[in-house]
């Protein structure tokens, strides 16, 4: 009796015939192992992974926070010369020139965020709303030593800062903290003359900044700014007179 394979007329006669043993190879699952030992090591829990460890800062960050820390420290070389220190100011205290308008939003936001910083650690700043007096533009520029600046700068002990980011670096690092924690405590009660406002309305022209004269009728009040309003006495230092 022929085998199967041979009467079939689909197979050529060059193939040939199929093995017994790849036959059973294909019927059956195939499972090879070189020893009992894979088996246990197969059949055991396998261990969860562990969490991976927390990640510390990347060194492009220490290297960033660094060198804005030492350009902010070393911002006061970028003031010129001929430069002076804020008036009425010293090495005990925090000069914040700012501006409480909302026109520029970038700037308010800045301003805000700076100010918020330097109360926190409860010290003696003295807050200079350009947008209040003028005259505290004309100061910052003659310490600059040019026309157009941003706000707000910023001086502690003396010492210039720098603007809103250099604050903003300099208190992420720690470094403000440093700068800052040698100078006296302030008083947590605001001024009883001015609330904390750091103004006051003009008595001279009761805010009007007019004042009436026999022979020369209405003039200019030489005691305040152009809002009618003056420096309180009591926690801020006094600006000099309009000079007409």
């Amino acid at each position: 009796m022929w085998p199967p394979w041979l009467r079939s007329p689909s197979h050529s006669r060059n193939t040939p015939p199929p093995s017994p043993s790849r036959t059973t190879a294909h019927r059956s699952i195939s499972f090879s192992c070189s020893s009992f030992k894979d088996i246990q090591s197969l059949c055991q829990d396998q261990p969860e992974p562990q969490p991976a460890a927390p990640r510390s800062p990347s060194l492009f960050r220490r290297v960033r926070i660094s060198t804005a820390v030492l350009r902010a420290l070393g911002s006061r070389s970028s003031v010129p010369s001929n430069s002076i220190a804020p008036p009425g100011s010293s090495d005990q205290s925090i000069v914040v020139y700012y501006t409480s308008l909302r026109v520029v939003r970038r700037t308010f936001e800045d301003c805000r965020a700076v100010r918020s910083i330097l109360r926190g650690f409860r010290v003696s700043i003295d807050e200079r709303d350009v947008s209040m007096d003028d005259r505290f533009l004309h100061e910052l520029q003659g310490i600059l030593g040019r026309k157009n600046v941003t706000l707000p700068r910023v001086f502690v002990g003396g010492m210039y800062i720098g603007g809103a980011e250099d604050v903003k670096q300099l208190h992420e690092s720690g470094e403000l903290r440093r700068l800052i924690e040698r100078l006296p405590r302030s008083d947590p009660n605001a001024c009883d003359r001015c609330g904390g406002l750091r103004f006051l309305v003009c008595d001279e022209c009761s805010g009007s900044h007019k004042v009436y004269m026999e022979k020369s009728g209405f003039r200019s009040c030489t005691s305040c700014n152009v809002n009618g309003l003056i420096r309180c006495p009591s926690c801020s230092y006094l600006l000099p007179r309009h000079t007409k």
